[in-house]
């Protein structure tokens, strides 16, 4: 990931053209959208378009998801059908970093997801993209955890197991090869 939220003309035609391909691969996943009002977004929102490159290049594969017509908003997530390689091994938030001892892992999903531009899925959004699609077959995703859990050392990770969304809880500080993060940006 770099530190330079902006894209060169030719990163972002290439960038635009695999959200295209995207696009029109998974209708199912935003049934009705037109591919060219989104572009008209994406181009208005250089800094948005950056996002979305941060969270192709760690191998989230972002699409849109959802509009939000109050705000007149298109929602993208990450779509990739395991958690996003380039973002497991991960604690939860800095404080969980902090806490550790020994091992410690390089990063965690709070600070990888603001340096990105994105949001971690909430609990909710992560059960909406799973009536898409099924994701996290193997692997798993930590999700927005509430206050009163994190206070006390806990946070909440997601899974698709049996055919059923599975959240459940771990120490904040654990990280494994197969949890990362799932995030979500609005454009």
């Amino acid at each position: 990931m770099s530190n330079k939220k902006d894209l060169t003309v030719e990163q972002r035609e290439e960038l635009l053209g695999v959200l295209k391909a995207r696009f029109e691969k998974h209708m199912n996943r935003h049934k009705g959208f037109d591919w060219d009002k989104v572009q008209v977004k994406l181009e208005a929102n250089t800094e948005k378009l950056w996002s979305l490159g941060e969270m192709e290049e760690t191998g989230g594969e972002p699409d849109v998801v959802g509009y939000d017509q109050e705000k007149d908003e298109y929602i993208f997530c990450d779509c990739s059908a395991e958690s996003p390689k380039g973002r497991r091994s991960v604690c939860y938030d800095r404080a969980a970093l902090e806490s550790r001892k020994k091992h410690k892992p390089e990063n965690t999903a709070i600070d990888m997801a603001m340096a990105m531009g994105i949001e971690l899925l909430t609990e909710d959004q992560y059960r909406a993209l799973q009536k898409l699609e099924n994701f996290d077959t193997k692997t798993s995703s930590w999700v927005q955890t509430p206050s009163d859990i994190r206070e006390l050392g806990g946070a909440l990770f997601c899974d698709y197991r049996f055919g059923h969304v599975f959240v459940y809880h771990n120490g904040a500080d654990s990280y494994y090869g197969a949890r990362g993060f799932r995030g979500s940006l609005r454009v």
